[in-house]
């Protein structure tokens, strides 16, 4: 058995992947409905790693490294979740949150942070920027997972003005 990449800092409970890289019978392939994810992560790595699980999982994965690209990425890939990390240079995790929450086209996206930080002085930042999920890393992929299926489940339940 292996994983995605053994030096990425997400766990992978319950989403391990055969030596050909498919997942193991019970885990979300790519008949999965896990629907648009934007991966916001400034270290290419992690989000190459992190990208490559979930396109395993069956979710349409679009990947940027700063939150400017991220804010220009939610116009043309319309996702129904943002994965991001909060310590990015520049504009950091916590104030783009903010910002796709100010707009009103955005309202229904739901923003997961996993990051490193996991003091309750984070998670309460996360929760004042409008971050619905703070996941510490290494983060559990089977809640991750869970967690996007959800959002995508409540988006086609409810499609926002742009979808109808």
């Amino acid at each position: 058995m292996r994983t995605v990449n053994p030096e990425s800092p997400f766990s992978l409970h319950g989403g391990e992947m055969d030596d050909r890289g498919a997942p193991f019978a019970g885990s979300a392939g790519p008949g999965a409905v896990l629907g648009t994810v934007l991966l916001v992560d400034d270290n290419h790595d992690a989000a190459d790693g992190l990208a490559m699980l979930l396109r395993a999982w069956g979710a349409r994965v679009r990947v940027v490294h700063d939150g400017a690209s991220a804010l220009r990425a939610l116009e043309e890939c319309r996702p129904d979740a943002v994965v991001l990390d909060l310590g990015m240079p520049g504009m950091d995790g916590y104030e783009l949150a903010r910002r796709v929450r100010a707009s009103p086209g955005h309202a229904g996206i739901v923003l997961v942070a996993v990051s490193g930080w996991g003091r309750a002085q984070h998670r309460y930042r996360s929760e004042a920027a409008g971050i619905d999920h703070h996941l510490v890393k290494p983060a559990d992929a089977g809640l991750l997972r869970e967690l996007l299926r959800r959002a995508h489940a409540g988006r086609a339940a409810s499609p926002s003005p742009q979808d109808r």
